[in-house]
Order: C-alpha cells, then sequence, then structure tokens
C-alpha cells in the first residue's frame, strides 16, 4: 500500500520539478529550457531588426553599422538627461515677438514724437472699429497724475531707448558692450510706431502655441478667411463679435483644436462685452494688465509677459520663469550655465525666481529691455564685456 502511494506523489512532483530551469549547487545558472531560449533569441531577432531599420538597413540586412549600448541609468543611480523646453534663446526673439506684434508701420514718414511712460502702454493700439489710441494724447502731458489717472511721462518716443540704456549701463557698465553689439529696435521710435490690435494679436498668440511658424501662419489665414469671402478684396482680420457669435465647430475649420477654439472665442468674448478693452489695456497698470489677461482661458503667465512686452511696449516687463532669461542672467552673474544644465534642477534650474528679482530690481523701471539683453548674453562674451569696464 505504501509502494503505490509513493508513485502517486512521485508522480506528481517529478513533471513539476521538470518544467523548473535547473540551477547547480554552487547557485549558478545553468542554460536555459529550450522554450526560454527560444524566447530569447526571438527578442534578440527583434532587437536586430529593429537596429536594422535604425541605421537604414532594411534592404541590405546583412551590414549593420555598429550601434553603441546605450548605458544603464540605474547602474549609478542617476537618470538620463533631457532636453530643455523650447524656450526664447536669442535665436528665437524674433520668433516669439511675430505674434504679438503686427509690424504695422507707416514707413513713409518719420515716427512722431509723442510722450510715454514706461509703465503704460507705449504702443499705438487700434480698437475694433478701426480707431487708434495712445495713451499720452495731445495736451495730456500737461495735466497732474491725478487728473488724467496716468503717471506724468518721463519722455519721448524718440528719447526713451537712450534713456533706458544709459540707465541700464550705470547700474552695470557691463551693458555697454551688450548694447553696442545688439542695438534694440523694439523700443525704437520706428518700434513704438508699430499699431497694435490687442485682440488680434492675443489670437494670433493662442494660434501659435505649441506649433511650428509656419503651421500657425498657415492656420491664421485659414481664420481670417473664415470671416472674408472668397474673392473680396484684402482679408481682414474678424473683430471679437464676429468670432463670439461663430460656431466652434466652424472656428475649427482653420485647423484650430477644440481646445485652442474655446479660447479664441472666450477671449472674443471678453472683448465683445467690454471685460477687456482698448483703453483697459493702455492706462491699466502692469499689474492690473496681467491679472486681467491671466484670467482669460488660453493665456499663461509667459504668454500674457510676452504680449506687455512685444505687443503692448511696457518697459518693466521681466518674466522669470523663462528659462532663456534663467539662462542669460546666470551667465551673466558668472555662473557656469553648462554645470547647472547637467544638474537640472525644475523650473528654477539656472537662478531661482527670487535671485532674479533681487538682480533685476535695479533696473527698473527698464527690466524689459535688460530682459531682451539677457536673451542677447550668449551672443556676446562675458568676459569680454568684464574687460570693457
Amino acid at each position: 500500500m505504501s509502494l503505490r502511494r509513493s508513485n502517486r506523489v512521485a508522480s506528481i512532483v517529478v513533471p513539476a520539478a521538470a518544467a523548473l530551469p535547473a540551477v547547480s549547487i554552487n547557485g549558478s545558472k545553468k542554460r536555459p529550457a529550450n522554450g526560454q531560449a527560444e524566447v530569447t533569441n526571438a527578442k534578440k531577432s527583434k532587437l536586430e531588426r529593429q537596429q536594422s531599420l535604425t541605421n537604414g538597413d532594411n534592404d541590405e540586412p546583412e551590414f549593420k553599422v555598429p550601434v553603441t549600448p546605450r548605458k544603464n541609468s540605474r547602474s549609478n543611480g542617476t537618470k538620463l538627461s533631457q532636453k530643455p523646453p523650447l524656450t526664447p534663446t536669442p535665436s528665437l526673439v524674433n520668433v516669439i515677438r511675430a505674434p504679438y506684434s503686427t509690424g504695422d508701420i507707416n514707413g513713409s514718414s518719420p515716427p512722431p514724437d509723442r510722450p510715454v511712460e514706461p509703465h503704460v502702454t507705449n504702443a499705438t493700439l487700434v480698437t475694433p472699429g478701426g480707431t487708434q489710441k495712445v495713451a499720452y494724447p495731445n495736451g495730456l502731458p500737461e495735466s497732474s497724475p491725478s487728473k488724467t489717472g496716468l503717471p506724468r511721462p518721463t519722455a519721448t518716443t524718440n528719447t526713451i531707448l537712450e534713456q533706458a540704456c544709459n540707465h541700464l549701463i550705470s547700474v552695470d557698465p557691463r551693458l555697454k558692450v551688450l548694447i553696442e553689439t545688439h542695438p534694440c529696435h523694439i523700443f525704437s521710435a520706428r518700434g513704438l510706431a508699430e499699431q497694435i490690435d490687442p485682440f488680434r494679436s492675443l489670437t494670433s498668440g493662442i494660434i501659435g502655441q505649441q506649433v511650428s511658424g509656419a503651421a500657425a501662419k498657415s492656420i491664421k489665414n485659414k481664420f481670417v478667411a473664415l470671416f472674408n469671402e472668397e474673392g473680396s478684396d484684402g482679408a481682414h482680420f474678424p473683430t471679437p463679435a464676429q468670432v463670439a457669435a461663430t460656431d466652434i465647430a466652424r472656428l475649427r475649420l482653420a485647423g484650430l483644436s477644440q481646445r485652442k477654439a474655446e479660447y479664441i472665442q472666450g477671449l472674443a468674448e471678453k472683448f465683445a462685452t467690454g471685460e477687456l478693452t482698448t483703453d483697459m489695456l493702455m492706462r491699466a497698470t502692469d499689474e492690473e494688465v496681467m491679472e486681467k489677461l491671466i484670467a482669460v482661458r488660453g493665456l499663461g503667465k509667459w504668454s500674457v509677459e510676452m504680449f506687455a512686452c512685444f505687443g503692448l511696449k511696457r518697459l518693466d516687463i521681466l518674466s522669470t520663469g523663462d528659462l532663456g532669461v534663467q539662462r542669460g542672467m546666470a551667465s551673466f552673474y558668472g555662473k557656469d550655465v553648462k554645470k547647472l544644465k547637467a544638474k537640472g534642477g525644475g523650473k528654477w534650474k539656472y537662478m531661482s525666481e527670487q535671485d532674479m528679482l533681487d538682480k533685476s530690481a535695479p533696473f527698473a523701471p527698464y527690466r524689459s529691455l535688460f530682459m531682451w539683453y539677457m536673451w542677447r548674453v550668449e551672443d556676446v562674451d562675458v568676459d569680454v564685456m568684464q574687460s570693457a569696464v
């Protein structure tokens, strides 16, 4: 009876044991079973096919360019470095400027010399009806700030840039080399003569988010075409009232995503109802402009800062969250940006926000110009700046 029971036990245990990989007494693994070897070989074959496609050897798989294996990031406890997101480095300044500036300048005559002040809108704004407005109309500078609600102007369109540059150099003489190497035309008399339609500029900014310049241009042209009859003379940008009354489905025919179409329609509604106006954007403080525009879906802090600087031509804007500005300031103040880049550090990888605010404070009320030159730092050797002092 005991013999039959032992046979039954053996018949159960032995097949189960045979399915396990054999292990030697000293713990070293033996050759895997046939089934496991087939799986391993299949994985190797798949990897070889992927390398073949990567090297462009699909037609001749027997020729493979050697591929250096990637080091295991877990071996030393470090993560693989990632490229920082696209930010306004010097080469991208014009790309960023484009959505927020129409370029509508009358080049046939010299730009008018009118009063300006760093903390108001210095651009000529155009209302949806086509009326042009400036912060200081003729005769207003003689009035007191208590009557006008505006600070007393400190310069004119012909003198503000020189005044701002002199202030920057007085704070830090090293900037003289940078200013002489890269003249800034944005706040020149001709740059301040640009006619800015706020709704058009902000809509163009939303269209251009997370797409290439060519794609943004194509979508914008289709968007404008939605509101212009085929064969009509010229292509007029739609008014806020027109866009607010248009269905989302029709707006999407221009190539807009659902979310962007909603953003643009929401922006149009705020202009159409008077929640956003040209007068408010012209006369409000920097803080008020920021507060009003950030409340609009689709407009983040960085987008509003760029619009305030390049569109409204406000002179005391500093974007602390911009990696290009962070990197420029870090380099300008003697930090090794290559080491900082390798270390990572999140949003404030090159310089902390408080440090940026502290170091830029003496350049007020011309921090927009200071920010523009921090983008240009990488075009000029900082050591050359130091030697020129």
